[in-house]
């Protein structure tokens, strides 16, 4: 059949509907939003269990970065909130949410560092987990 060419190199998007911002969500964007979401949530316990019950965490003294225990919860909530959100819109497909997620991924692991002294293994491994998020968000951001 003349007049028929067929690349190699064309293949079937399932995000092509328009409903996202980009064209394939892709392995990294799937991990980083899904990981990211799981870090929101536990950041959300993490800082409700702050703001409900004080004696939950071993206060420290003479730590530099010395705030209320109740106002570290409110942080750790917030910043579990707003990564739950980008974790999702990153699995819907939207742009800007990578931007968003290598964002929010380095102030959640700014604030389980200053957080070190409260829960130092609980802050180390979710610090890990950051590192991660970042990684494969940027990757992903550097393909599309």
């Amino acid at each position: 059949m003349e007049g028929i060419t067929v690349s190699a190199t064309t293949t079937p998007s399932a995000y092509k509907s328009g409903a996202t911002d980009y064209d394939d969500v892709g392995a990294g964007s799937i991990f980083g939003g899904t990981v990211l979401a799981t870090v929101g949530l536990f950041q959300l316990f993490e800082g409700l269990s702050a703001v409900l019950n004080d004696a939950v965490y071993v206060t420290t003294r003479n730590y530099v970065y010395k705030f209320d225990l109740t106002a570290w919860g409110w942080l750790h909530l917030i910043i579990g909130a707003v990564a739950i959100a980008v974790g999702i819109s990153i699995l819907v497909g939207q742009r800007w949410a990578l931007y968003g997620g290598i964002a929010i991924a380095t102030l959640s692991a700014l604030s389980q560092f200053l957080f070190l002294p409260w829960q130092p293994l609980w802050a180390l491994l979710i610090i890990g987990i950051d590192i991660a998020i970042v990684w494969a968000l940027a990757v992903r951001l550097s393909e599309t």
